[in-house]
């Protein structure tokens, strides 16, 4: 499977709780993680078992430098990554409170600078895709058409919540969103198997729609509908969570289990992920998904 996509060298500032606007607060900790949308869901996606290879942009620089070095460590083909010396390596800014909530802020830096060209020759062999909306979205499009050319499937992560363009959507098989981002598709709010019940004919995609403790849904465009609750956990950190459920159940997709059994792979790894600080710290491996089915 391809993973096209961005990577960010995460900051983590931990705060008692977050600020209002005007106010310093002191923060108790910092830390550095390996982060970016792209990059999580592509070790997740590795370490739940699939063969991955990822289409990115990074910096000439030291945090572009550890980005390849994380991806060599977890088996990911970066053959399609490119370095551009023009930009800096993606970065983000996450404060986590007490709770384990987040708030994040992102420079895209190189990400920003991710070509068509950089995706579509991956994407022509590749069974499955997986993108998000951390890179240009035109790169996005051309890896998800070359993908669909050769009889593969393509699978869009709505997030960060932003517009979508009808050529995107059109090139996708399967969406998926969290309420959030359902809610700013839909226009409206609702419960969540309602919400992915409307988007799936709008759309003309399956759609899968995360809502945390209540686990996932998923609306089919034949009008068919399922729902897998996420087993509880103790949460420390949800930074990683989404990411996790994409890459296993990407991955269990590009094994060829049905959505059901997708869905269940994905709802374990994102309440796997809860567990610990940190995005590519958290995200499960296979055998501790499986134990956990």
């Amino acid at each position: 499977m391809l993973v096209v996509g961005s990577y960010n060298q995460d900051t983590v500032l931990r705060v008692p709780r977050f600020p209002k606007p005007g106010e310093t607060l002191a923060a108790t900790a910092l830390e550095h993680f390996h982060g970016g949308k792209g990059s999580n869901q592509a070790v997740a996606a590795a370490r739940s078992g699939a063969e991955v290879t990822l289409a990115a942009c990074i910096g000439r620089d030291a945090a572009g430098d550890a980005a390849l070095a994380l991806w060599a460590g977890e088996g990911i083909d970066a053959t399609a990554v490119r370095r551009e010396a023009g930009a800096p390596t993606g970065t983000a800014l996450i404060l986590l409170d007490a709770a384990g909530e987040n708030e994040i802020v992102i420079l895209a830096g190189a990400n920003a600078r991710l070509a068509p060209e950089d995706a579509r020759p991956a994407a022509a062999g590749a069974a499955l895709v997986v993108a998000q909306l951390e890179t240009p979205v035109e790169a996005t499009i051309a890896a998800f058409l070359a993908a669909r050319a050769a009889g593969g499937r393509t699978l869009l992560n709505a997030a960060p919540a932003g517009d979508l363009p009808a050529a995107l959507l059109a090139a996708t098989d399967i969406l998926v969103v969290n309420e959030t981002e359902a809610e700013r598709l839909a226009g409206k709010g609702g419960a969540p198997s309602e919400l992915a019940a409307a988007l799936a004919p709008r759309f003309g995609s399956g759609v899968v729609l995360t809502a945390g403790a209540a686990g996932a849904f998923w609306a089919g465009r034949d009008g068919g509908a399922l729902h897998l609750p996420a087993p509880p956990t103790q949460v420390a950190d949800s930074t990683g969570a989404g990411d996790a459920f994409v890459g296993a159940m990407a991955a269990a997709l590009a094994e060829g289990l049905p959505m059901e059994g997708a869905l269940r792979r994905g709802v374990i790894a994102g309440s796997l992920a809860c567990r610990s600080l940190g995005a590519v710290p958290s995200l499960p491996r296979r055998a501790e998904i499986l134990a956990a089915q």
